[in-house]
């Protein structure tokens, strides 16, 4: 099995290096091939001189010309990925990289088809209540109108074939990839295997993207995936 990380990147010159040390310092199982696909997504800071100077086999980095977005990265970087499962990993700092191979475990022992790495939130987690809040929303929603229980719908660390990505064909440029993905696996039937992971939050001032209207149109991707694919829905998947 090769798993192909994903890393979109758009200004973050104060975590990027940190971030790469610790993903490519990742003690893989045996049996596991890995390739790392970075994109950046336009940086105008020293992201893309930080990217330039990798000296790893394993990386392939690709430099977008302009900013257009987490879910045109991640696009692009499964354009160029080869792997047999992909993993994105933000390069933020909010995830810890060394909990990967745990939610790779369950798809080598053939446990599971997809992984979520499902956060919980502490007072030291949290960017704010009201974003604990607005993720809980999402949730709530998301399970009530698929008649699922997902317990973190917007989770970075979303871990399936690369195959069954691509068949998703996700088309929403910004963070509302997150909840397109989530809401086109669970119309298809598909209940991600979830395992808890460790998360820090940023603040505004340490560079968080993510707003309050990034969650308004998660919602709406949601519905209208629930109302345009949700007839079509197939028998759960166990895995």
């Amino acid at each position: 099995m090769k798993l192909s990380v994903l890393i979109p990147v758009y200004n973050e010159q104060a975590t990027l290096q940190k971030v790469l040390d610790k993903v490519l310092a990742i003690a893989w199982q045996p049996e596991l091939g890995v390739e790392f696909v970075i994109v950046n997504d336009g940086s105008t800071d020293e992201t893309a001189a930080i990217l330039d100077s990798i000296a790893d086999d394993r990386v392939t980095v690709f430099h977008q010309p302009t900013n257009q977005g987490k879910g045109a990265a991640i696009r692009k970087a499964v354009a160029l990925a080869t792997g047999d499962y992909l993993i994105i990993c933000d390069a933020d700092e909010e995830y810890r990289p060394a909990e990967i191979p745990g939610l790779v475990q369950p798809i080598l022992d053939d446990e599971a088809t997809i992984v979520y790495g499902t956060r919980t939130f502490g007072s030291h987690t949290s960017y704010s209540y009201w974003y604990v809040i607005g993720n809980r929303g999402i949730n709530l929603f998301t399970n009530i109108i698929f008649n699922a229980y997902v317990s973190d719908v917007e989770t970075c660390y979303k871990l399936m074939p690369i195959s069954l990505y691509r068949s998703l064909r996700i088309t929403s440029n910004g963070f509302g990839m997150e909840a397109e993905i989530t809401g086109k696996l669970l119309a298809r039937g598909y209940r991600p295997y979830e395992i808890p992971i460790s998360y820090k939050a940023r603040t505004r001032a340490e560079g968080k993207k993510i707003t309050a209207w990034d969650g308004v149109e998660a919602l709406w991707i949601l519905l209208k995936i629930r109302l345009r694919e949700g007839s079509r829905r197939q028998p759960p998947v166990s895995k």
